[in-house]
Parts: structure tokens; sequence; C-alpha cells
């Protein structure tokens, strides 16, 4: 093979326009193709930039095209000559350099390379996980190169955008002490004091409340964290978060300056005006209207509450519900009885049993005569005061769930919208809805626990009014917690903490930590919360999702270099694996390993 010696590039290979014609120049780069076509050959040499066609001709040598005719896909190859433009009938629209080609007067040949075991290219039929084997070559793909792109300037954007806002860039430790609320932690042994383990943090949290006891005032980070949960196509074991805190700011103050941020993020980064401030909503209405917390407000088919009129009807399913203290929620699709013919029914119907629904309930309105599932069942007034309430007109249809737990009904119709969204070509990936949804519950009651658990985490501060019901209903109390959403997407989070020590001991009751557990948990925080702590509060951003989303792409393996499959493994470098017996002697660990 041959060296780049005396070679400097001059450009990238996607950079050269009509300007450079009668230039010399220098590139480097993959070749994505050859084609022969005799004394004629054409190599497109690729970079991250994009792709340049190379020109061998009856002008070249002969040596010269006999090394053009040598090389395969996915040779690293060198090239000089001088830029010229094509033929009139060769020009490629499709390409920004289509109007150009590098008639070669120099190549040499950098590194030879094996077949690939799939084509690099953007509209691959390869299964993902042989794309994840070879991720040093899916990476190759331009559009894997324009998503990582897209993620550096979404980071770098963010650091300028807080740097100009006041905020302090500070790093926290990778190697902490483990605290069990919330997801699981991965756990690092300590060879220096063996028996102990540190935890690999799955958020700042706590080191960000103290970078606030320490005057710093405006903290920002982005940070790996890690989380030792289950996944799926929007979760990792190790994500990225644009972590923030502020001090002597309410909740306003904190929606502010990141509708700023991302404001201008899709502005400079996808040339997308997003509109000022945002829609605001509750949790109490989301659930009502959508069934989740994050709900996609790009189209309608909101959920309305049907379960008054459920009650004591004559289908017993609904009535059953409703007399249970569940609910029946419905949903209309303006037009939708010709759009979803009986197997398309009994597909949703399989669709929302995976949300734990028993089933699905549905009513057309076609032609002035309703066919449905229960109507049969409904007297006449039933049927005409469900009608009028739903406001049901010719050609619509009506979908319907009841279960004896309300949070069921939710689950299964917040879910069915969106498939019928989908379905039905409402939705837009360009088309980008923000939303901020306030005001979460501040606990849920564990049944398994016995006890209340912090939603957030137990450091988030209650609604100042809602402060008198911890003593006599807790389950009723709402945070001043805040997430922002995107199409139907959570992108981040955060609240106003605790900074009073009174609540926070009334806090630890209610959550069952008593005081020694608090301070052996806890210990440092609430000591340094005994020398000034101002009111201060928070946001982390997942970095994956936020991209992923602004990257048109479903997953956010898309967007990250080196990521995960469903079982937490890397098929690429093989990983985790077991490690040599000598290293875990030094640790002081001896494994029980389950029989398999």
């Amino acid at each position: 093979m041959e060296s780049i010696k005396g070679l400097k590039r001059t450009k990238y290979c996607g950079q050269f326009t009509a300007k450079d014609i009668g230039s010399e120049a220098v590139v480097f780069g993959w070749a994505q193709r050859r084609r022969d076509l005799g004394s004629l050959i054409f190599i497109d040499l690729r970079d991250r930039t994009g792709i340049l066609q190379l020109t061998f001709d009856s002008t070249s040598s002969p040596g010269l095209l006999e090394k053009a005719y040598s090389v395969r896909g996915e040779y690293v190859i060198a090239a000089r000559g001088i830029v010229r433009a094509r033929e009139p009938g060769a020009v490629n629209r499709r390409l920004p350099t289509g109007e150009v080609e590098l008639l070669v007067s120099e190549l040499r040949i950098l590194s030879a390379a094996k077949t690939p075991p799939f084509e690099i290219v953007d509209n691959t039929a390869t299964n993902e996980e042989l794309r994840l084997k070879y991720r040093y070559l899916d990476l190759r793909r331009p559009k894997m190169q324009r998503n990582l792109m897209l993620r550096h300037k979404a980071a770098k954007l963010a650091r300028d955008y807080f740097d100009g806002q006041g905020f302090l860039e500070i790093e926290t430790p990778m190697l902490i002490r483990s605290t069990p609320e919330g997801a699981r932690d991965y756990i690092v042994p300590s060879r220096v004091h063996p028996g102990s383990f540190y935890a690999l943090p799955q958020s700042p949290q706590l080191y960000k409340q103290l970078l606030m006891v320490s005057g710093f005032d405006r903290y920002m980070q982005i940070t790996r964290c890690f989380r030792d949960e289950d996944l799926r196509a929007d979760r990792q074991p190790e994500f990225t978060q644009i972590d923030l805190e502020m001090s002597f700011v309410d909740v306003d103050d904190v929606i502010s300056v990141n509708e700023g941020f991302l404001k201008r993020l899709f502005s400079e980064l996808l040339g997308v005006d997003i509109p000022v401030p945002f829609m605001r909503m509750t949790y109490a209405e989301a659930m009502d209207r959508y069934g989740t917390d994050k709900p996609d407000i790009r189209f309608g088919l909101e959920l309305q509450n049907i379960t008054d009129l459920a009650d004591g009807s004559g289908f017993k399913v609904f009535a059953d519900a409703a007399a249970a203290g569940g609910q029946v929620r419905a949903i209309k699709v303006d037009g939708g009885a010709a759009s979803f013919a009986r197997r398309d029914l009994d597909a949703l119907a399989e669709y929302v049993r995976t949300y734990r629904a028993k089933g699905l309930a549905w009513l057309k309105l076609q032609g002035g005569e309703i066919s449905s599932s229960f109507a049969k069942f409904l007297t006449p007034g039933q049927l005409d005061a469900l009608c009028a309430r739903l406001d049901v007109k010719d050609g619509d249809l009506v979908l319907a769930v009841a279960d004896a737990k309300a949070q069921v009904a939710l689950d299964a119709l917040g879910a069915l919208r969106c498939e019928l969204a989908r379905r039905l070509g409402l939705v837009k990936k360009d088309d980008y809805r923000f939303l901020w949804v306030t005001q979460f519950p501040l606990l849920e009651y564990d049944e398994d626990k016995g006890r209340y658990v912090a939603r957030h985490h137990p450091f988030t501060s209650p609604v100042e009014e809602d402060i008198p019901l911890l003593d006599s209903d807790p389950g009723r109390v709402r945070a001043r917690a805040y997430d922002v959403v995107l199409n139907g997407v959570e992108i981040g989070g955060g609240s106003i903490r605790i900074y009073s020590q009174k609540l926070q001991r009334k806090m630890f009751d209610i959550l069952g930590i008593s005081p020694e557990t608090a301070e052996r948990q806890f210990g440092f925080l609430l000591d340094a919360f005994r020398y000034g702590v101002p009111p201060h509060g928070g946001l982390a951003y997942g970095l994956d999702r936020l991209v992923m989303l602004m990257a048109g792409c479903d997953s956010i393996r898309d967007v990250m270099a080196f990521p995960k499959v469903q079982n937490a493994s890397e098929l690429m470098t093989d990983c985790p694996s077991r490690v040599d017996p000598k290293q875990l002697e030094e640790l002081c660990i001896r494994l029980d390993l389950p029989e398999k």
C-alpha cells in the first residue's frame, strides 16, 4: 500500500462546485463504486461530506488506467488532478458536486478492503443486528454520518447558548455513591476498598444541587448517564443528558430559558421557526384529553369520558367498568367509518390488548344507519345520548375501551390514538409541536412496597398550596415539576427542588425513609443544606431522543455511534464479557452464577 507523503487535501469531496473548475485538487476517501467503460473509468469517491466523481480517460497513462481498474468498493484512495466541468449530458443534478469531476493525474491506493457484508448505501435492507455487528461500516453510510454530525452541532450549540445565558459547564464524577431510589444502578467494585462499590450516575442530580449550594448559580453539563433497566427503541443503558440547574428561579424562569434554547436549536440546525411560548398543559388535563403525560398534539382524536353514560346501560362491559369505579373512554374518528373494515377493527382490538385492555367496542354511522359491536345492548335514548355527547356525524367511527382500572382505559386509548394517526397519515416528521406538561403528581402509591414513592425524586418540591395535603392526602399533592414534550416524546424534564430542611424531612417521612437511612444515603447533601441553600431548580434533556426527532429517526440507536441492543449487549465488541479470574481476585469478588 502507498502513503500520502507529499499530498495535502485541498477540500472534502462534497465541497467542490463549478467555482473550482480549472483548479488542481487533492482528495482522499473511500471508493463507493467503479464504473469501467473501457478507456473511460469513473470512481465515485466518498467522504463524510459527499461524493466526488473521479475520471480516468484516454489522456490517462496506461499505468494509471490499470491502477484505477484495480480499485474495488471501500478501497481507501488518494487522488490528484484538475477539476473540470462534466459534459452537459453527464451532469448529475441529484449531487451537490454533480456539475464537476476530477480528471485524475495521480492515484494512490492507501488501503485495500474486503468485500463488506452489506453495501454502504442509505437505503440498505440489511437487518440491524448485522449492521451493529459491523458498526464501523454502518457508520460510513451517509445517513449515519449526517445523524452524528447533527448531534455534534446540537451539542456545540447547547454549549454556546447556555454559555451566553451565564451557565458554567462543570463536570461531575462518574464514580459516585449508590442511592437505591429510582432505577437500578450499575455498580463498580473498588479494589482499594474491598467489599465497597461505586455506582455509575443515573444523573448528576445531587451534585448539581450541591453546586447550587456552592454558589455557582447556573450550571450545565453534557454528561453520560447510566441506568440498568430494560431497553426499548428510545432507551439505552448509557445515554447523554444536557443537564441544567439554576438558583433563585421558579418554574417560569426555567421554562423561559429552555424555550429560548429549543427555538435557537431548531432555527439554526433545521431552519425551522418554533413559536414561543410553547403550549402548557397540566398533567391532569393531558391524561384526561390524551391518556398520556406526553401527548402528541399534532393531531386531534382526543379521548372523551363517557363513563356516566355507560353507568347502568345494558352493555355489561361498560356497566361493570363504571360500577367498579373504572372508566369508559372513547375516540371519535371523523370520517373514519369507511377507512376501517371489520378486519381492521379486529386488528385494532388486538392492538389495545397489548395495553391490558380486554377489548375494543366500535360504532359506525354510515348512510344514516348505525352498525356497532354494542349498540344493540343500548336503549334508543342511551344510543342518542352517546351520539350527541360525541357529536357523531354521518361517516364517523367511534372506538371505546372500558376497564375497572381507569389507567388501563387511558393507556390503551392513549396508544390507540397514535396508532390511528399513523394509519390515517395524520402526522409528519417535520411538523414540530412542543408542549410543557406541568404539575405532575408528587407521589404515587406503590402496592408492592405498601407506601408512597416519589414520582420524580425525593427532592422535588410540591406546589406550595398543596403542602398541607402532605399530612391529610399525599396522593393529591402536585409537584412543581415539568416535562417538555415534542411530538409525543418526552425530550426533557425537571423540577423546582426542596430547599427547606423541615419540608425535606416531611418528604422522607412520607417515603418511609427514616432519619438514619436518610443520613446514611443523603447525609452529605443534607449536611450541605445546613449551611445555606438557595431556591433552585433545573431540567435535563435526553440528547439522544432530541437528536433522534430532529434527524427524523425512529430509534435513538440511529443517532448513537455505538449503541447496545435489547439485551444490553454490544454486538461489535461482544460485551459484556467475562474477565480474568485474577481481576476478580484483586477485587475480592467470588462469583455465584445462576444455573442456565
